[in-house]
């Protein structure tokens, strides 16, 4: 099931305006890997805009942005129409009357950015989107990836509430307010309210996301046929410590 924050078209019209080009070190980090590769697929690519940005700057091969929600495409359709923009998940491939099952060795890198990862929660279900990756990829193709370190319990920073404003294209000051609801294991459970200057009441959605540590990740990993070649703590390629903020992977086909 999609989020509501993500599902709700006026919701989706504002998370460029939250999450917009070069507010994060993640996106040059990401937008160098794409440019360098032939055939890249964005697996939760929400509005698309790593896909936009790449071709903006010159990438002349596939690129395919592959998302479960359509509100979220119905954005990265809006502004670009020469990327492949496509309704389905991983393990299942397109969805309805496109192109059906999941793809076979077509890509040279796939990448899931914006922490998109952790919204697989269960094992099985995380072994079908590894199992999905490994058969994507070509033999000589990377998957690219990055996820929380829950060593540093970066869900504090949600309690009791985390809140961010920007100002939306007609020029209304729009608002967003995480608030942290639980934590189960590795899963964190939290609220995120949305709302812009005229609306008659916020926009709540409840999202859950999984923190496993790096023992954990690269036995799925090595589970679906996917080597690690490197892990990184942060954008600037620095080592992966306990005090690390991400724990950045980059795994092959084996």
């Amino acid at each position: 099931m999609v989020d509501l924050l993500f599902s709700r078209p006026d919701m989706a019209e504002l998370y460029d305006s939250f999450c917009f080009w070069g507010c994060s070190p993640d996106d040059d980090f990401y937008l160098d890997l794409v440019l360098g590769a032939r055939s890249v697929l964005d697996a939760g690519c929400g509005t698309g805009l790593l896909q936009r940005v790449a071709r903006e700057r010159g990438h002349t091969g596939r690129l395919v942005g592959l998302d479960p929600a359509e509100a979220m495409l119905g954005v990265a359709r809006r502004e670009r129409d020469d990327i492949e923009w496509t309704l389905g998940d991983l393990a299942h491939g397109p969805y309805g009357g496109e192109a059906g099952g999941p793809y076979e060795n077509e890509f040279d890198l796939v990448v899931m950015t914006g922490h998109a990862f952790q919204v697989l929660t269960t094992d099985d279900g995380l072994r079908e989107a590894l199992a999905a990756v490994r058969r994507a990829l070509t033999e000589d193709g990377r998957f690219v990836f990055e996820t929380r370190n829950p060593a540093v319990r970066g869900w504090e920073a949600w309690y009791p509430e985390q809140v961010r404003t920007a100002t939306v294209p007609d020029g209304r000051e729009a608002t967003s307010v995480h608030r942290l609801e639980s934590v189960e294991g590795d899963l964190v459970t939290f609220t995120s309210g949305c709302t812009v200057e005229g609306w008659a009441r916020p926009g709540l959605s409840r999202s859950t996301l999984r923190f496993l540590d790096a023992d954990a990740l690269n036995g799925f990993l090595a589970e679906a046929g996917l080597g690690v070649s490197a892990q990184y703590g942060y954008w600037d390629r620095s080592p992966l410590t306990e005090a690390s903020e991400e724990i950045i992977t980059f795994a092959r086909p084996v």
